[in-house]
């Protein structure tokens, strides 16, 4: 083991050992254990300013509630773990919670599951209210975080999974793959098939960093073949079948001479694929279409679908795993590359 990982592994030890109790807020603020527990429940029968002595000793301390002590009348060891995804509703995350639901099942722990639409600071807000339960640690979608998220994460001290969105330095541990290089490979391969004037659609709603990396780095692979970008509809909206079939209809309405669109994801292709049938263009004769994803709909598409494919559940598995070898104290590696799969499929 490295001397840093060394050092790291004190400052987690002594970082657990420094958090703020009731013991503690009662030393810095004058008063009895009991007065603390009960001014920090919301009770009455002492005076405002002991109260206000009280909170601010809370604050200082920088003390989070403890709700299971609350619910159970002491510390347990939780075998909870929190986990905050993009949107519930996305057919890609629901088969990473599937995985990681069915792993932590296995082995002893129960899901606690949060949305945070693409916000950082809605994934904060979440968080805040998630460690007063004592998590044995949570797991995260993507490497970008507040600052609040990360000053928190430290203080409390627990097990850290980022998933989906690659990191090589993560707050603790990473699982999953690079968006970037998927917009980069998708690129290349298009490059390859001939494709010349080529064009993107979209639906990058709030701080969508993930979807924006694989627009990038498909931007990149494209100039760097000295065939820039024709074209690009991004929508302020939530990826769907509907806002690829009307982006694409917005797309060629300015630019009708494209040979090829990339969609955000295979929804939004499917979208674009609708719109194609219902206009006569001819796919992949007329225009090629491409996806990202690997959404079980494509794959029962008359013409299989030019995607990539993502190992949702194994990326949900391997986080489930990694975090629970965390705390057990077992080796684990820091970062676990899921790679992803180019298919050529029919459409370009």
């Amino acid at each position: 083991m490295s001397s840093e990982k060394v050092i790291d592994n004190i400052d987690r030890g002594a970082a657990r050992k420094a958090k703020a109790n009731l013991e503690d807020i009662a030393r810095e603020a004058g008063v009895s254990k009991m007065t603390v527990s009960r001014v920090l429940r919301g009770s009455t029968g002492f005076s405002d300013q002991t109260r206000a002595r009280v909170v601010a000793a809370a604050a200082r301390l920088d003390y989070v509630p403890n709700r299971l002590a609350a619910a159970f009348g002491a510390d347990h060891a939780s075998t909870l773990v929190g986990m905050c995804v993009p949107r519930l509703t996305s057919g890609l995350f629901g088969h990473v919670l599937d995985g990681v639901d069915r792993a932590l099942s296995r082995l002893g722990y129960q899901l606690m599951i949060g949305s945070n639409n693409h916000s950082a600071e809605d994934e904060e807000a979440w968080l805040r209210q998630i460690v007063s339960w004592r998590p044995a640690g949570v797991i995260l979608s993507g490497r970008s975080h507040s600052a609040g998220t990360v000053d928190l994460l430290r203080q409390v001290a627990m097990p850290v999974v980022e998933i989906w969105d690659l990191t090589t330095s993560p707050i603790d541990l990473a699982v999953g793959f690079s968006h970037h290089d998927c917009g980069v490979e998708m690129g290349q391969f298009l490059i390859r098939r001939g494709r010349r004037k080529i064009g993107f659609v979209g639906a990058l709603s709030r701080s969508d960093v993930m979807g924006q990396a694989r627009l990038e780095g498909f931007q990149e692979a494209l100039a760097r073949a000295g065939h820039p970008i024709a074209a690009t509809e991004v929508l302020q909206d939530s990826p769907g079948f509907y806002p690829g079939y009307y982006g694409l209809e917005m797309l060629l309405a300015r630019c009708p001479d494209l040979d090829c669109v990339y969609f955000h994801n295979d929804e939004m292709a499917i979208g674009g694929l609708t719109y194609c049938q219902s206009r006569g263009i001819r796919v992949p004769e007329d225009l090629g279409i491409a996806g990202w994803g690997g959404m079980e709909a494509a794959s029962v598409l008359p013409k299989r679908l030019t995607t990539t494919i993502v190992p949702t559940t194994a990326i949900g598995k391997a986080a489930a795993e990694a975090l629970v070898a965390r705390l057990k104290g077992e080796d684990v590696q820091d970062v676990t590359v899921t790679p992803t799969r180019l298919v050529t499929g029919e459409t370009v």
